[in-house]
């Protein structure tokens, strides 16, 4: 009986809902006001090209993929959205929310949630689906020490391989510290966890999010530090699968002196030549850079950059404002698109080495509702 219960709930999970839209056009995907507001949505998109979303809203995180044999159908059509699990206090707003990864042989997303919430207390708690989200298995816990992620800002990603990676910020030692773990078995169990970076002053920025990205075997992370007064991004790697990683590298030429967190982290992605590529937000400005110590390269006013790559080159959207005009670089263009009025805490996902439909999704809102909204991009 029970086969048979999870057989009709996947049946009736996977029927898509037509929205009236061409491919190029935003589309609503949730909306709900108060508890119900869905918020920080996070996409990632597999091998067959089928779009995963996730998003919280109050306790509850909701999934909804959509479906394509490529990108001028990915996007288009998406599934209803279901409850997928419940997180206790779920940290959610400025860039803490679910992050969803793609195994080999199973969906894995995180959140970070404590039993008394608002940041007394908060670990980082991961599921994974191995019927195409239809059911849910977990939470088990991905920091190894209770209470140390109750900043509720962490990151998640997929290797080739099937192996999860997953970056937080740690307080398990009362200062702030960029910790990783990582899961070999489709995010089933989560391995020692490892300090990744200690600033030598003490804290990194207390409320910027972690980005991570895998690329073959190497491991890189991005993160805000805070040294000598000054706020600026480092990118540090492992070459070997995580044993260790190299000495944090200061992104840019420039530095930006300030005695406050900017709650902007940025985002980072390998270039066609192998190269991570990050963007990042420096005092009203958004610039892009290599890790290799190159100058950085103005891309325009704004904050909370993300950045995908496809098979031309990185594609870039940020925000004007922390609820302002949503704008998009694309590889080979000098000045940026208008995507949105109105929007806040953008990201963006292409398929595996950026080949595939290219989707962004950020909150925004509409008749006096929150709404997650999405919209494919053209994949050049």
């Amino acid at each position: 009986m029970r086969n048979i219960l999870q057989c009709v709930t996947k049946c009736v999970f996977l029927v898509l809902i037509s929205m009236p839209a061409s491919a190029k056009e935003p589309l609503v995907i949730a909306s709900g006001i108060g508890r119900d507001a869905p918020q920080q949505p996070q996409a990632v998109i597999d091998e067959a090209g089928t779009v995963h979303l996730v998003y919280g809203a109050g306790n509850t995180v909701f999934y909804c993929q959509s479906r394509g044999a490529g990108a001028r159908e990915a996007g288009t059509v998406w599934s209803k959205p279901v409850q997928a699990f419940q997180v206790p206090n779920q940290a959610l707003g400025m860039r803490r929310g679910p992050r969803i990864a793609i195994s080999k042989k199973s969906i894995v997303v995180t959140a970070i949630g404590g039993l008394k919430g608002k940041g007394r207390d908060g670990d980082v708690l991961a599921w994974r689906s191995s019927d195409d989200g239809a059911t849910w298995e977990g939470p088990v816990h991905v920091n190894d020490t209770t209470d140390s992620a109750r900043e509720g800002l962490h990151a998640m990603a997929a290797g080739d391989d099937g192996t999860v990676w997953c970056a937080w910020l740690d307080l398990r030692d009362k200062k702030t510290e960029v910790y990783i773990s990582r899961s070999t078995d489709h995010g089933a169990t989560w391995q020692l966890n490892i300090c990744v970076y200690r600033s030598p002053d003490g804290s990194v920025c207390e409320c910027c999010h972690p980005s991570v990205i895998v690329s073959g075997k190497a491991v890189h992370i991005l993160f805000r530090n805070s040294l000598s007064g000054n706020r600026d991004m480092y990118v540090t790697t492992s070459t070997d699968g995580g044993g260790s990683f190299s000495k944090a590298v200061k992104l840019g030429l420039g530095t930006w002196e300030l005695d406050a967190c900017p709650m902007d982290g940025g985002m980072l992605t390998t270039g066609l030549k192998g190269e991570v590529v990050t963007v990042w937000r420096r005092d009203s400005n958004v610039y892009a850079a290599t890790a290799d110590g190159t100058p950085e390269q103005l891309l325009g006013t704004g904050q909370q950059p993300w950045v995908t790559s496809s098979a031309s080159g990185p594609v870039i959207v940020w925000t004007t404002g922390r609820d302002g005009d949503l704008l998009l670089r694309s590889p080979g263009e000098d000045q940026p698109k208008t995507l949105a009025r109105g929007a806040r805490d953008a990201v963006i996902c292409s398929g595996r080495n950026g080949n595939g439909p290219i989707v962004c999704c950020w909150e925004s809102k509409r008749d006096g509702k929150s709404v997650v909204m999405a919209q494919i991009l053209d994949a050049k």
